[in-house]
């Protein structure tokens, strides 16, 4: 195979096979010899103008620069898939970018084999964010478990709130513009080169259906330069977030219900229901896009079981996803759905997500398809998703932080206990935020939980000055302490250190 030498913008050699790999909406792309990364060019000359210039060589520059030569710079390589490079040859403008990772293409086939081939196909998030997707489609071994979904709207809200703070917005988040492992908990942000930049470069598309904002829809038939005319910008990808992390973690999408608009034009009905009449599917006081299996088995035939139980609203309301996510959902798509500056912020979802993901619990079902789910706030926590009951007593440790003096207050967080579960700084501290900025030894586990000999305890591992407050005793590195009910543990004297309250619930 003829292996095309061109030369970039940069001045670097670039050396791609005379083969198109792929085809996207506007770019062909071709292999590096080596598989390390991708040259795309755009297919028309009306993709490639000026502006198109001007943004690409930015995007790959000052933009880049802005993000990845910061502090934390390194991590964000496996959660964008930013172009490196422009450049053009044969007259026809490109960029260079990374590779794929492997584990965002499909290992197995899908079980509906007549139908679709999967395997060796990029992991789309489309795949994973429908319940007659998973289903009908899905090996097993792809779809993961539901804790995989909260690391993956973590990394994904994070990306975001990343891109908002260096002035960028992404115009057409979707779930065909984010590749997602589910099995090892990984996503990446693909399709860099649209961004837009308020006030200097527009956006060059609306966005991509079921995700689109209400107000696009709404304006879209008003002419470019009204200045009642909304454009993709922050505001709307942080409706597309949302939409986003619901269908990720829900397997539905949040507006299409069962209410009907206009039954003789389609096309009016689709911009109706996505656009001015736009309405949760859940939403407490109008039910009237409100859904139940009654209707699922109506309207869908006999492809209604693919879509359950996520399609059972009463089963598995959004209330499911626990004490931080479940308000947001309310901002996202009750408060907030018509009126975009009331919108969760990326930064909002990311700490809501993480906050959660210490109230995750294993289910004790070792059958349930989904492994893991949230604690509710009862005495007797009941996976939502098989009805298995838990068993035993569940330490629950609630979060406190030093406010003036020797005064400790709530944090609002907590963290649910499980065997072999691992403590780590940022629960220790609240000074310490799991994100891009963790410093190696931040990463590293501070103790872990057992349940040993018929009772539950923390094992210190490293810290120092951890004291067992009820007893007044320190707790060295290396021994444990016993989680009794009402037990006040001391985890760090430092600055931000936390206090924690032991919790029991259950028999």
């Amino acid at each position: 195979m003829a292996i095309i030498k061109a030369t970039a913008s940069d001045g670097s050699a670039v050396m791609f096979e005379d083969r198109i790999i792929g085809q996207g909406g506007m770019k062909d792309v071709y292999f590096a010899p080596d598989r390390s990364y991708v040259v795309a060019f755009f297919r028309n000359k009306k993709d490639a103008d000026a502006n198109a210039r001007e943004r690409l060589s930015l995007i790959t520059g000052t933009y880049r620069e802005r993000i990845f030569d910061q502090t934390g710079g390194e991590y964000w390589k496996n959660v964008f898939c930013w172009p490196t490079k422009m450049l053009e040859h044969g007259g026809r403008l490109g960029l260079v970018a990374p590779a794929y990772h492997q584990h965002f293409f499909f290992q197995h086939g899908s079980t509906d084999n007549d139908s679709l081939v999967l395997k060796g196909k990029e992991k789309e998030g489309k795949w994973f964010a429908s319940a007659l997707h998973q289903n009908r489609y899905l090996d097993p071994r792809e779809r993961g478990d539901w804790l995989s979904y909260f690391r993956i709207c973590i990394l994904t809200s994070r990306a975001v709130r990343r891109m908002h703070a260096a002035g960028l917005a992404h115009s057409d988040l979707s779930y065909k513009n984010v590749l997602v492992d589910p099995c090892g908990g990984h996503a990446s942000i693909i399709d860099i080169d649209g961004l837009v930049v308020p006030g200097k470069f527009p956006p060059g598309v609306v966005g991509t259906p079921d995700f689109i904002a209400p107000e696009v829809l709404v304006t879209q038939s008003l002419p470019v330069g009204d200045s009642r005319k909304a454009l993709p910008k922050r505001e709307t990808d942080q409706h597309a977030l949302a939409v986003l992390i619901y269908m990720y973690l829900l397997h539905r999408h949040p507006l299409r219900g069962r209410r009907v608009h206009d039954f003789d034009d389609t096309q009016r009905d689709e911009l109706l229901a996505m656009g001015e009449k736009a309405l949760f599917i859940e939403h407490p006081k109008d039910g009237s896009n409100r859904y139940d299996v009654g209707w699922t088995k109506k309207n869908e035939g006999k492809r209604w079981q693919y879509f359950m139980p996520w399609h059972d609203l009463d089963k598995l309301p959004y209330r499911i996803l626990g004490p931080y996510l479940a308000p947001l959902v309310v901002k996202a798509f009750i408060e907030g759905l018509h009126k975009p500056a009331m919108r969760p912020t990326a930064d909002e979802w990311e700490s809501a997500l993480v906050k959660s993901v210490d109230l995750v619990q294993p289910c004790q079902n070792k059958s349930c398809t989904q492994g893991w789910f949230l604690f509710d706030n009862s005495t007797k926590p009941v996976c939502p998703f098989c009805g298995k009951a838990y068993k035993g007593q569940l330490p629950v440790l609630n979060l406190y932080f030093k406010r003036s003096g020797d005064r400790y207050v709530p944090d609002n967080h907590r963290v649910m206990v499980y065997h072999n579960q691992y403590l780590y700084q940022w629960h220790v501290n609240r000074n310490v935020f799991p994100n891009e900025k963790l410093t190696e030894a931040q990463k590293k586990p501070v103790g872990y939980f057992a349940f040993h000999q018929g009772r539950w305890c923390f094992v210190n591992q490293t810290l120092m000055g951890m004291k067992d407050v009820s007893e007044k005793r320190e707790i060295r590195p290396n021994t444990m302490v016993a989680l009794t009910d009402g037990k006040q543990i001391l985890l760090s004297p430092d600055e931000g250190g936390r206090l924690v309250q032991v919790q029991l619930v259950g028999s």
